[in-house]
């Protein structure tokens, strides 16, 4: 078997311009399984360019698949673990991040402009180091509204202060201050002043009041209402190194303005809630709808912001979509698929227990592989597969179909043989016998391998279920270890409280079938008789699992 593949998880999100289809088959997935996957998808996206198709597969695939996939030159599809929604489904790729050190003015323009409560803050290496959210600021100014702003949890660039001011520095240089920030209102020669060394103070167009202010070791005098001071306050300014910076706004705004300068790092949530993009969606909302500012920012290994989660992207999401091939049963298709969007249904199986909350377009035609189906879908669409494709189906059909010689076999299936031996002109039942006598030994696969690797669960009205492995073999010499097969079959029987488990032996030379089964044997007494003094089930002439075994096996 091929090894597994990391499963689909770091592939782009849901464009909701072009959505994704995933093309799955079923769980221990055969040829027929992954051929189906690869040539649906490559159907459906030259007739659907406007989506886009993946195929994918559910397991490992077995040594016939892998000799197929390398023949062929085909693309192992990706392993997918499940179709639950991830973090990566749902969030915002798309979305405004601040620079630690960038003014809350400008961040909070930002949150206005992209109707956000929430822009995460970067650090220098764009790390992620915080979040600014509408309530913080809105908090400030509550809180403060009763108190001196200051500066010091926040030291502050005369540049941007300056910025926020729409203003002018016109004495001092550009640097950085973090005193407190006063409106100076008060009669200067009637007052004890509160200002101190590095504070900041906004100042009409009065002269003592701008004198005391820089007397008393202001970092920076702000002139309101876009007059500048008077050429003596400007020449003690420089004697202090006291910058001033003319301000059109008045000093009440102006004021306020000042604290929109403060860096957006000082008033950040330090511990914002983070997630990974392949986080689902299930384990983290309701840590979403508890955390104030209701969102959460996906980081990637660098912690560096990729997505924005907000408490309405989680307001009815768009689930994944899937199209099913060959098979119909819930327990062996992809695990969430009952949250899933089925998108098609297309099977040459009976119909299974897979329930959709919409109508669905669903195929059960009775041929011996889905691949004939797709086949034929391909013809009557008048587009030719590509050669890697085609020759994964001819694996596929002969597979299924075991060199045309099960009893499922059809005319379609024939027709559908004929049709692809033209596309790629090779012999399909030379390509077939050389597929089976070159995966048919399983001497080097464990017990366990062997009676999972192609195994296909069946629920029974009662509620029980019955698990049915097949292999095909060319002679008997796998029967030589029916003792380690059956402890086998018995542990898969017992660890997933099956009331029966079998294998199926076929040997494709001797055209029939050798069945070793573990648990209740009164059903198969009754559809097959008595086993044999080894306790095996001779079935000369059936090759057929889902025809001549399944269902006989079922009704008894």
């Amino acid at each position: 078997m091929l090894d597994d593949s990391p499963a689909v998880s770091s592939e782009e999100p849901i464009d909701p311009r072009r959505r994704r289809i995933y093309v799955t088959g079923h769980r221990n997935p055969d040829t027929d399984s992954i051929a189906s996957a690869i040539a649906y998808a490559e159907l459906k996206q030259q007739l659907d360019p406007d989506s886009e198709y993946v195929p994918v597969r559910l397991g490992r695939v077995n040594a016939q698949t892998a000799w197929a996939l390398e023949r062929s030159g085909a693309r192992l599809p990706e392993r997918m673990g499940h179709v639950f929604l991830r973090v990566r489904d749902v969030m915002r790729e798309d979305f405004p991040v601040a620079g630690h050190g960038e003014p809350l003015r400008e961040v909070g323009r930002t949150m206005a402009a992209d109707d956000l409560d929430i822009v995460p803050i970067v650090g220098d290496e764009g790390e992620l180091v915080g979040v600014m959210t509408e309530r913080a600021l809105a908090h400030r100014y509550i809180r403060e509204t009763g108190r001196t702003h200051s500066l010091a949890d926040a030291p502050t660039t005369i540049s941007a202060i300056v910025a926020v001011l729409d203003g002018e520095l016109v004495e001092g240089e550009d640097g950085t201050v973090a005193g407190r920030v006063w409106v100076h209102s008060i009669d200067a020669a009637r007052s004890r002043s509160r200002i101190s060394d590095g504070d900041v103070v906004v100042v009409g167009n009065r002269l003592d009041a701008q004198r005391q202010s820089i007397e008393l070791g202001a970092a920076v005098l702000i002139a309101s209402n876009g007059i500048a001071p008077e050429p003596e306050i400007r020449e003690l300014a420089r004697e202090r190194r006291c910058r001033i910076v003319v301000s059109p706004l008045d000093s009440y705004v102006s004021c306020r303005m000042v604290t929109l300068a403060s860096p957006c790092e000082g008033l950040a949530d330090r511990e914002p809630l983070t997630v990974d993009p392949d986080d689902l969606i299930v384990e983290i909302s309701e840590q979403v709808k508890d955390v104030h500012y209701r969102a959460a920012v996906a980081v990637d290994g660098r912690k560096r912001p990729v997505g924005l989660l907000t408490r309405s992207d989680l307001v009815a999401p768009r689930p994944r979509r899937v199209i099913l091939v060959d098979h119909a049963e819930a327990a062996q298709s992809v695990p969430g698929v009952e949250q899933a969007e089925i998108v098609e249904i297309l099977d040459h199986h009976h119909i299974g227990s897979i329930e959709t909350r919409i109508p669905v377009t669903a195929t059960f035609d009775p041929v011996g592989s889905t691949a004939t189906l797709i086949a034929e879908r391909y013809a009557a669409n008048g587009v030719d597969p590509m050669d890697s494709t085609a020759i994964m189906l001819l694996c596929a059909i002969l597979s299924d179909t075991v060199l045309l010689n099960s009893p499922t076999t059809t005319d379609r299936d024939r027709d559908a043989i004929n049709e692809l031996e033209d596309l790629v002109d090779v012999n399909a039942i030379d390509l077939g016998r050389e597929m089976f006598a070159s995966t048919s030994d399983v001497t080097e696969l464990t017990a366990r391998e062997i009676v999972t690797r192609d195994a296909k669960e069946y629920t029974l009205a009662s509620g029980e279920t019955v698990s049915i492995a097949q292999i095909e073999t060319v002679g008997g010499g796998v029967l030589e270890r029916r003792e380690e097969l059956t402890e086998a079959i018995a542990e898969v029987r017992e660890r997933n409280g099956h009331s029966l488990a079998a294998l199926m032996v076929t040997d494709i030379l001797a055209r029939g079938t050798t069945l070793i089964a573990s648990g209740d044997e009164a059903p198969l007494r009754r559809a097959f008789g008595d086993p044999d003094e080894y306790g095996l089930f001779e079935l000369p002439g059936v090759m057929s699992r889902k025809k001549q075994v399944a269902p006989v096996l079922l009704g008894a």
